[in-house]
């Protein structure tokens, strides 16, 4: 039996959105505007073609956890980060969007075969 969830890091350009400090955010949330801000900074962060790609991503990682319920722990890394950079440099990751199963087997681009990963190595650790 599984004591922890399998890391699933997926490694893509993502829209980046700011954020005020704690207290601005407040009166922006009760005053309505917070989320307008968000929305306009998600809608306008990437070009059409990433933007396409990034919702695909996240209807692939959708899918696996609904799948496998409380079995995958997901974070996504924005490829142009701190982390991104210190993660593509860490897994020689050369196209994006890449995966990162279990820290250890990556997938370059390909969401089937990221698919099929996290299925092996959900299987090894339910043996």
């Amino acid at each position: 039996m599984r004591i922890e969830p399998l890391t699933v890091e997926i490694i893509a350009y993502a829209p980046t959105e700011f954020f005020h400090c704690t207290h601005c955010e407040v009166v922006f949330q009760q005053v309505g505007v917070g989320q307008k801000i968000h929305a306009e900074q998600r809608e306008s962060n990437l070009p059409a073609d990433l933007k396409a790609e990034y919702e695909r991503v996240l209807a692939w990682a959708t899918q696996l956890a609904d799948r496998h319920p409380g079995e995958i722990q997901f974070r996504i890394v924005d490829a142009a980060s701190l982390e991104g950079v210190y993660k593509t440099v860490r897994h020689r990751l050369r196209r994006f969007p890449a995966i990162v199963v279990g820290g250890t087997e990556r997938i370059l681009g390909d969401l089937d075969a990221g698919s099929a990963a996290v299925e092996r190595q959900l299987g090894v650790r339910a043996e």
